[in-house]
């Protein structure tokens, strides 16, 4: 029975230790997003606004743009102080 215990305790202890996963985020607020290719691994970098913007960052990087998944677009519409003119 110890030796049960054992193996459970150093199984888990093994799968936890083994790294921890981050969650993928896309920030909505943004069209494009940067997958950057990493040993082991990689991100996205979802901080741009076009995609030559994205490409000038991207080049000489082992990295590819591409639009975002869930870009919520321009959800309020945005008026400007001073820009309203009578009808007249």
């Amino acid at each position: 029975m110890r030796t049960l215990a054992g193996l459970a305790i150093l199984t888990m202890s093994v799968a936890l230790a083994g790294g921890q996963a981050r969650a993928q985020t896309y920030d909505p607020s943004y069209p494009v997003c940067m997958a950057v290719s990493r040993w082991g691994g990689g991100y996205y970098d979802c901080s741009y606004y076009t995609m030559d913007q994205c490409r000038a960052s991207a080049s000489g990087r082992a990295a590819q743009c591409d639009p975002n998944p869930y870009y919520a677009g321009a959800t309020a519409s945005r008026q400007r102080r001073g820009d309203f003119r009578a009808p007249y």
